[in-house]
């Protein structure tokens, strides 16, 4: 590149920072402090591979945030868009009327979900599923002749989107502080987290009481008062936080005896991350209704969908009365034939299985193998192209680092400036790779997250934390 070249490259490159700073606010984000630093510009992407505007090369090790499944540079995906968009770029479904992308997406849907969920209802995010199953939940019981039956019991350290409604029911104390007051008749049992709430118990005997907790609450409000539980079946923003073996079988039990609807939120676990088609395979859960959004379309175009079981959609369409909820954009019409084409590719590819039987299992013995005498990694778990590691101070004992030392944010920092993307939740760092990952792309980003921790050691070291 010659010198004028980079001139250019570095004069847009602080003109497209500083737009952003005087333009755009960020999710999530301290707005002055990435101001002064300045946000990194991603300029384009190829595979399991991203690039920023200095031309540094990244391996994103959080498949985008936990959506791009099938990577990036999918032309197949793009040509779908394309053509929709040349034929009916919008149309809604509120005015008894439909269009084949929505029709055939949601068959599509059905062919893949567990049990009885063959209703498919569209939103475009999953916060906005999240709401569709708070209102359809309560709903249901309503139409049961018992609208007083409207409390959702979640989890601790939950996140389930961040509308009003998402914020609410999700068990994160930072969102619970801003733009309250929250939506009312919500609880939360405490998270299934054994390598950090278990103490000496096994992790079978931590299962059963992490979900016990639910019973506890149930039978604290009253049992007819309850309209679901909603979890995820590995909590993902959470920390990845995978319960024990015996978690879910008895929070299915539970729920059956107390006749309590299941909500499963799969908007991370969804679509091949665990080595099923959704996490509910993969730990044997029979949801009531289930939310869906990121993978559904590889992350190419926003669209989410709320998978009812018969249940619930029977007695809805029992009612000679409209459900008065939806998006002018519920169903869009090249969101849906990019979901659909997303679906096929899977299908065809054979996506998950090859994350089941191949990739996943190498992924998480690699990882493992990569770090077992890490002196900063307390734990390692996970399933499929899912994991979540614990960062500690001191190993035997399980001690965190001071709060005035962020470490998460340290190592995350060192990822980024070394080819890696690996996401920081509080003191667990956290990978989701894309799912066509290849073996000697996993050997890759398995050295990187060696080479980051080392760096991160050196830094809590240099900061008198060890």
């Amino acid at each position: 590149m010659s010198h004028d070249s980079n001139t250019t490259t570095a004069t847009s490159h602080s003109s497209l920072q500083q737009s952003d700073a005087r333009f755009h606010l960020h999710p999530f984000t301290n707005t002055t402090r990435l101001n002064n630093k300045g946000a990194r510009v991603i300029t384009h992407a190829d595979g399991v591979y991203i690039w920023d505007e200095q031309g540094h090369k990244i391996l994103d090790g959080m498949a985008g945030l936990w959506c791009v499944n099938l990577g990036y540079g999918r032309e197949e995906l793009a040509e779908a868009a394309d053509a929709q968009m040349r034929t009916l770029p919008y149309y809604n479904t509120f005015f008894q009327t439909t269009h084949g992308p929505a029709v055939e997406l949601a068959e599509a849907i059905a062919s893949v979900t567990p049990g009885d969920l063959n209703r498919i209802f569209f939103a475009n995010s999953g916060s906005e599923a999240i709401d569709t199953v708070m209102r359809l939940t309560r709903h249901y019981w309503a139409l049961q002749g018992k609208p007083w039956r409207n409390i959702l019991i979640s989890r601790e350290n939950a996140y389930h989107g961040s509308t009003i409604g998402g914020t609410s029911l999700g068990g994160m104390s930072g969102m619970h502080k801003q733009g309250g007051p929250l939506v009312p008749n919500i609880e939360r049992i405490r998270q299934p987290y054994w390598y950090g709430e278990g103490g000496d118990q096994s992790e079978e005997a931590f299962g059963l009481l992490a979900a016990r907790a639910l019973e506890e609450k149930i039978l604290a409000v009253g049992p007819d008062n309850v309209a679901a539980f909603v979890a995820e079946p590995i909590q993902g923003a959470g920390g990845v936080i995978v319960p024990p073996a015996s978690y879910w079988p008895e929070i299915q039990r539970i729920c059956h005896k107390y006749d309590i609807l299941l909500a499963v939120d799969e908007v991370i676990c969804g679509f091949g991350r665990t080595g099923n088609w959704f996490g509910s395979d993969t730990f044997n859960i029979q949801p009531d209704i289930m939310s869906m959004a990121k993978g559904l379309s590889s992350g190419y175009l926003p669209i989410a969908a709320v998978a009812v079981g018969d249940r619930i959609a029977n007695t809805l369409m029992a009612q000679d009365e409209d459900f008065n909820h939806g998006f002018t954009y519920s169903g869009h019409p090249v969101a849906a034939a990019v979901a659909l084409k997303t679906i096929d590719i899977m299908k065809n590819e054979h996506i998950v299985e090859q994350v089941r039987d191949n990739t996943g299992p190498y992924f998480q013995k690699t990882l493992r193998e990569s770090l077992p005498d890490h002196p900063l990694v307390g734990h390692i778990e996970g399933t499929g192209l899912i994991a979540g590691m614990a960062l500690v101070q001191d190993q035997a004992s399980k001690t965190l680092f001071p709060s005035t030392l962020d470490i998460g944010l340290i190592c995350r920092d060192h990822c980024f400036d070394n080819g890696l993307i690996m996401r920081a939740v509080g003191s667990r760092m956290v990978l989701s790779p894309p799912l066509v990952i290849n073996k000697a792309e996993i050997n890759e980003l398995c050295q990187k997250v060696r080479l980051c921790l080392d760096l991160t050691l050196a830094s809590a070291q240099q900061a008198g934390a060890l």
